[in-house]
């Protein structure tokens, strides 16, 4: 299944219980609202699916994993409704991963930005490429990376999160993420990581459902809250987008 999206699609592959879901954008895999729904639809449905017995989610491309959220769709936000809905789609998307019963593996095979990274964070496991470096750059164009930050800060502590969310032109080194848990491993080239992404999905379909449903709750122990907590952050964020900061900000961009 693929959904076409302006500029962009969402491809559904399944094959002998993985189920793998791609996304892409022609602006480094950017986020925009429509790709944002198709991930939380089908990563929802494939949760749901009883031949998928686990979740490979990838990005299109041999750049950059996820460039965040949509630019264009920033700027043509008019009101803090409107914001409130745009960034909603990063919650409902992280709130889908974590409620879903499958455990999802991430392949990340470039640089990631704010809402790129708590994608990397949502996913149980993630497998990336040495230069899969990351950055959180809400903070410099007068918003802040508020509903990514409880899964970032789930996955690599509070400092981590706090280094990346308040030095937001800098990027991080994929080992530095590594060494603080984003990333599980990192391989020195696309056939090395795409060699351990298919031996960990393979070894996953030996192993039971209820098993691995049972060992995703308990990673995710503590979150019961992330659905209204999620979209209180959107808020913040929503409000934000608009406020005459980051309206100078983004029109820079």
């Amino acid at each position: 299944m693929i959904h076409h999206i302006k500029e962009g699609h969402v491809l559904v592959e399944h094959k002998h219980g993985i189920t793998g879901i791609e996304f892409f954008h022609p602006h480094s895999n950017a986020l925009p609202s429509a790709i944002l729904q198709a991930l939380a639809h089908e990563i929802h449905s494939a949760g749901m699916d009883d031949d998928t017995k686990v979740i490979l989610l990838r990005s299109a491309g041999e750049g950059a994993f996820c460039a965040g959220a949509s630019l264009r769709e920033l700027k043509d936000i008019q009101n803090e409704q409107q914001g409130k809905a745009f960034f909603s789609g990063f919650a409902n998307v992280i709130n889908t991963m974590r409620k879903c019963p499958k455990l999802i593996i991430v392949r990340v095979q470039g640089k990631s930005v704010g809402g790129g990274v708590g994608l990397i964070a949502a996913a149980d496991y993630a497998i990336g490429l040495e230069r899969s470096d990351v950055k959180l750059s809400e903070l410099s164009i007068g918003i802040g990376p508020f509903v990514v930050a409880p899964v970032i800060e789930k996955k690599m502590g509070l400092a981590a999160f706090s280094q990346l969310a308040i030095d937001a032109t800098m990027w991080r080194p994929a080992d530095w993420a590594r060494k603080r848990g984003l990333f599980a491993e990192l391989h020195p080239d696309v056939e090395s990581m795409d060699e351990s992404v298919n031996r960990l999905a393979n070894a996953l379909l030996h192993s039971g459902p209820e098993a691995m449903s049972a060992l995703k709750k308990i990673i995710w122990k503590g979150t019961d809250n992330w659905d209204e907590l999620l979209q209180e952050r959107a808020a913040i964020s929503g409000a934000l987008v608009v406020s005459p900061a980051a309206k100078a900000a983004l029109a820079k961009l």
